[in-house]
């Protein structure tokens, strides 16, 4: 099922670019305008009325779909929306061409303010926990709880398998990539990210393969792709070097939500050693460490993701009945 809606009560007839995005059976998408941005926003009916809201934040170069399992998990503990961001999934490109950590955070709060959803249990993913870690630092109204999947935060010594993302934001890279690979198929560029994104790519199922490698051929169809990924990682290097106030690790200290972090012993992308020290920094964080887990646990064990999740949440409501002044 899909829509049109606009919070602020206008109706905008919006048409997504392309083919629209695969929808899962349960599963509604329906698109929302807001001041200089159009975006998609995926949903699945909650299991029961008064849940608690949840909204979900992909990665660079991913989509809503990438919470499609762990929605279908947590449908009975929160009401739970994932957004493609301007650029990916069924969103168009902004409309100024602002593919910056800060400014897909300004999105994420424009749409909550909104949509009138917050506090939420904030749920991210690579360049979406960035993302999500500048919006809990900046709007903690907005943040019930922080689950942080691989969470992309500047390290000192990046691993050199994560070294095509920072050559992606290089002006020409990305023009130049599309053209060295025009010949490469789907499946070949599908085995490759999936070899790049899972610990173990033999748990994808075969009709898994078959629906990414569809998606990938509906991204390639979309004349921004290429420019959306390449300034999408220029705005994550640009974020890495940000010093002062605006560092995503001063930031980081200053969450006051409850926060999950989860990460990937096999994660190809960001090191298993910045577990600990994004323990250190969140000031009341849990760690849940995947051992056969690579960047995207959401998608690769979404059961345990789930359950850390409900116990986080669970936890923060123990919390918040004891410090809650009684009558």
């Amino acid at each position: 099922m899909s829509s049109t809606e606009s919070p602020d009560a206008r109706t905008v007839p919006v048409v997504p670019p392309g083919r629209p995005s695969r929808v899962s059976e349960g599963e509604e998408v329906r698109t929302v305008a807001l001041p200089g941005v159009t975006l998609a926003v995926r949903s699945r009916p909650p299991r029961a009325p008064g849940l608690a809201p949840a909204l979900c934040v992909h990665g660079l170069g991913g989509s809503s779909q990438n919470w499609s399992a762990l929605m279908e998990l947590l449908a009975g503990d929160v009401a739970c929306e994932a957004l493609d961001l301007p650029g990916f999934g069924d969103s168009p490109p902004p409309d100024d061409g602002d593919y910056s950590i800060t400014a897909f955070a300004r999105v994420v709060i424009r749409y909550l303010d909104a949509s009138g959803r917050g506090p939420v249990h904030l749920i991210a993913n690579s360049m979406g926990g960035a993302i999500a870690t500048r919006v809990a630092a900046v709007r903690p109204d907005l943040v019930r709880t922080l689950t942080l999947v691989s969470p992309a935060l500047p390290e000192l010594r990046p691993q050199r398998t994560a070294a095509p993302t920072a050559l992606l934001a290089l002006p020409g890279v990305a023009a130049l990539f599309a053209r060295l690979t025009k010949d490469w198929t789907p499946e070949r560029r599908t085995r490759d990210v999936l070899a790049l994104c899972y610990g173990d790519p033999g748990r994808v199922t075969s009709e898994g393969f078959a629906l990414a490698v569809a998606e990938y051929e509906r991204r390639l169809e979309l004349p921004y792709f290429w420019d959306a990924m390449a300034r999408s990682a220029r705005g994550v290097v640009d974020a890495y070097t940000l010093g002062g106030q605006h560092s995503l690790w001063r930031q980081a200290e200053r969450v006051l939500a409850p926060t999950l972090l989860v990460y990937g012993m096999r994660d190809q992308l960001v090191s298993i050693r910045m577990a600990r020290r994004a323990g250190r920094t969140f000031r009341d964080s849990r760690l849940l460490t995947l051992v056969e887990s690579g960047h995207v646990a959401m998608m690769e064990d979404p059961d345990a993701v789930a359950r850390a999740f409900r116990d986080l949440v669970a936890d923060t409501a123990t919390a918040d009945r004891s410090a809650s002044p009684r009558g």
